[in-house]
């Protein structure tokens, strides 16, 4: 490769009008040429062996598209030998990847397949929506345990009215797991509880999404495990999406981790700056995993009652543990195929996991529309009419009361709830059908938390139904909010361009 170098003249004026540098790139025994590019184009010249020399010119005016196509006739003759002046050169930003080619015998099935799997090993599928997912839910859990602070003894203590005897012999029986059952000291309560508050707050921000995620489901299953008759439907929901939210990578945007990357500073070796806080966190929660292990608490075997058939939860937190610790050294020591390969494993539980969450939404839908078409008083259409008329789910009596004594309107919203949880499932490949159901959908939940006086219960659904709004909706969505923080709390003047581009997209 031969390098050149404009005039001198040539070249400062090119600088002033801010154009970007040139590369002539020469095939060996070939004749060297060089070209000029306008301002605001950019030229690239390419010269086979034993052929003339060619120019493709791209630029976002034709004017000047047309200026640099005529400044190839313009060959200037090779210079002499460069100085000691170093021209920068502009590398261009590499552009999506080509799709490999389609072989000859290839079907048409297969050439599906193919692309099938290079999309979902390719990227984290709906990252706003997993964001809302976290956000939600972590959002409800919070406000539920600050809510019942007061009340936190009566309900999950190792002495209120559900004792930890009638706790572990329930345990003992459905093979639930839960941390309370461990031992009945009040400290260890009061521990379990703030941490589950802990962890629900930091992953709400997004802070160490992936360990904050396993702490969050931990604090979910052990509190609900161990009083299985606090709750109002809306805790099964979240005792589901707690498990699914591990799998997921639900912080790449509206995170702090997110923020972490995206200003993370590169080592001169290319590594990535030391992650203290990281490796103590992951140090601290192996050993602790090895304590309870040896002392063989209840709950943590490993080819026992678990997640999964013949996988035990003591096997299944190993594993998460394991995995973050591989992933983390990935990144820092094996940047190449290694890392390829753990990322394309990554996207495509993600993807899997993400997949389950709508497949859950939609069979919590179609069962609850299926099972109220069965009641007689859903067919009469009288259904809403009575739990209005309940004290226990009447916050607002006379608001109740008023919009039960109109009979058009009980029977519009009895038939209206069972034909859109029915249908809702039917209309997922239809965009606009899907969203108007889904307006309604959450509609409906605001009036339940409103009227009926279940607000965490309608959190977390309205949480779910978020799996299925438009990533354009989301994305304006985060760019308004960010515009307000942005009025209340202004940025440093220090912010880069990069940080204005990330909040226009709605990633803080």
């Amino acid at each position: 490769m031969t390098a050149h170098r404009l005039p001198s003249q040539t070249a400062r004026n090119a600088a002033d009008a801010g154009s970007p540098a040139t590369v002539g790139r020469t095939e060996a025994n070939s004749p060297a040429t060089t070209t000029e590019a306008e301002p605001g184009s950019s030229a690239t010249t390419r010269v086979e062996s034993g052929s003339s020399a060619t120019t493709e010119a791209e630029s976002d005016f034709p004017e000047t598209a047309g200026q640099a196509e005529s400044s190839t006739e313009r060959a200037v003759p090779t210079p002499t030998a460069p100085s000691d002046t170093a021209w920068p050169v502009v590398v261009p930003h590499p552009g999506p990847p080509a799709k490999p080619p389609a072989r000859a015998d290839e079907t048409r099935i297969e050439r599906a397949f193919g692309q099938a799997f290079r999309r979902v090993t390719g990227s984290a599928l709906a990252p706003y929506q997993s964001a809302v997912i976290r956000i939600g839910f972590a959002a409800t859990w919070l406000f539920f345990l600050l809510r019942e602070w007061p009340n936190r003894h009566e309900l999950y203590g190792p002495h209120g009215p559900w004792n930890g005897d009638m706790a572990r012999q329930l345990i003992g029986g459905n093979e639930a797991f839960s941390i309370l059952t461990w031992t009945d000291n009040l400290g260890w309560f009061e521990l379990v509880y703030g941490l589950a508050v802990a962890a629900s707050a930091l992953l709400l921000v997004g802070w160490r999404t992936r360990t904050m995620s396993v702490l969050f489901m931990v604090g979910v299953l052990s509190l609900q495990n161990r009083s299985i008759f606090v709750g109002d439907g809306g805790d099964n929901v979240l005792h589901l999406m707690a498990i699914y939210l591990v799998l997921t990578r639900c912080g790449q945007v509206w995170s702090l981790d997110a923020r972490r990357a995206a200003k993370r500073v590169q080592r001169p070796g290319g590594r990535p700056e030391r992650d203290v806080t990281g490796v103590v966190l992951w140090s601290a929660l192996g050993l602790f995993l090895a304590v309870t292990q040896v002392l063989g608490l209840s709950g943590l075997s490993w080819f026992g009652p678990g997640p999964f058939p013949n996988v035990g939860w003591g096997l299944t937190l190993w594993v998460f543990w394991l995995a973050h610790g591989v992933w983390w050294a990935a990144r820092r020591y094996a940047p190449g195929e290694p890392r390829t390969v753990l990322d394309m494993i990554t996207k495509l539980v993600h993807n899997g996991a993400m997949l389950v969450i709508v497949v859950e939404v939609c069979l919590i839908y179609a069962t609850a529309g299926w099972y109220k078409i069965q009641g007689s008083r859903w067919q009469d259409g009288t259904a809403v009419y009575y739990p209005m008329h309940l004290d226990y789910f009447s916050p607002w009596p006379e608001l109740s009361r008023v919009l039960a004594d109109n009979g058009l309107m009980i029977m519009l919203i009895t038939y209206g709830t069972v034909i859109v949880q029915v249908a809702f499932p039917f209309t997922l490949f239809n965009r606009r059908l899907k969203n108007v159901l889904l307006v309604a959908m959450i509609g409906e939940h605001l009036s339940i938390a409103f009227l009926l006086g279940l607000p965490f219960f309608s959190l977390a659904m309205i949480t779910a139904d978020a799996v299925f709004l438009p990533t354009v909706f989301l994305v304006w969505l985060g760019a308004r909010i960010t515009s307000v923080r942005d009025r209340v709390l202004p940025r440093r003047k220090g912010d880069t361009a990069e940080q204005d581009r990330r909040a226009a997209v709605g990633t803080p």
